[in-house]
């Protein structure tokens, strides 16, 4: 809801507002945004399905858009297309936004294989899709912005999740490590475990205070928002993979089973590292906005 509805509050007309954001807020209807393709790359370079212009001011959609949260049973789709090429001077120039009816003629939706199966992906076909020029949400070739904009927002609302189940698995690992008895005493009374426990809980206060921060930053629209959204995405997307791993060496082979909780929390700390960026991505946009 925060990718779909902030970006009708953001480039919405009045008239798409009053249209989908009522429907979205009562639960009447489901959007979702349609960003990544072939190539999953979440910037700007990644964006490539074309909207060609028609006859009358619309467009045509044609292409493939892949890994769209809800894709598959959405009921409009908030497209990301290209209608001009890049310049020299703006790169992320030519990408627009398209309010896409997901029962459009040529439009074809289809669940995808997950890891978190508590998180549904799906591939999203357009063949020829004809819009019109009211569906152009914001202005056309610059609707870049708004999207760097809205994927920092969630980037840091799902570190905020992130770091919600690192603590849960945290209080998991050292309530079973009081219970869990090896060789005539608990578990915790170990040094190997004990320290294992002091790491997790060093990397979670860690990734509470940047999140905290880039929360902030977002909020206020901080001139270094950017840099504290990918700051924070780049720590917290590896705090909590390597949270999640200890948390299984350290329930041992009932942390992997079906009967305990535990692997639900490392399939989504492994579905959520790359969701919006994995943290090598995020390093390497830390590196360009300060310019290194």
């Amino acid at each position: 809801m925060l990718l779909r509805g902030r970006a009708l509050v953001l480039a919405g007309s009045e008239g798409q507002r009053h249209a989908w954001l009522p429907k979205l807020a009562s639960g009447e209807a489901r959007a979702t945004l349609a960003l990544l393709e072939a190539e999953p790359r979440w910037d700007a370079a990644g964006v490539q399905l074309p909207a060609k212009p028609a006859k009358g001011g619309g467009y045509v959609l044609s292409g493939t858009k892949l890994f769209v949260p809800d894709g598959h049973d959405a009921d409009l789709l908030i497209v990301a297309a290209r209608t001009a090429r890049p310049t020299k001077a703006d790169p992320s120039a030519g990408v627009s936004l398209f309010l896409v009816p997901a029962d459009a003629r040529g439009v074809s939706q289809a669940p995808l294989p997950t890891m978190d199966q508590t998180r549904t992906l799906a591939e999203v076909t357009l063949s020829r899709v004809e819009v019109g020029p009211d569906t152009l949400l914001g202005p056309a070739h610059g609707a870049w912005p708004t999207l760097a904009r809205l994927l920092d927002r969630a980037a840091v609302a799902l570190c905020a999740e992130m770091c919600g189940g690192a603590q849960k698995v945290l209080e998991m690992c050292t309530e079973y490590a009081k219970v869990r008895v090896a060789f005539g005493k608990p578990i915790g009374a170990y040094q190997a475990v004990k320290h294992k426990c002091a790491d997790m809980l060093v990397a979670v206060e860690n990734a509470k205070s940047i999140t905290y921060y880039a929360a902030w930053a977002q909020d206020q629209d901080a001139p270094d928002a950017p840099l504290a959204a990918s700051m924070a995405k780049a720590y917290v997307s590896d705090a909590y993979r390597r949270v999640a791993g200890d948390g299984i060496q350290i329930h041992g082979g009932i942390g992997f089973t079906w009967e305990h909780d535990l692997h639900l929390y490392f399939k989504r700390a492994k579905s959520s590292e790359t969701t919006f960026g994995d943290a090598t991505y995020h390093r390497e946009r830390v590196a360009e906005l300060i310019r290194l």
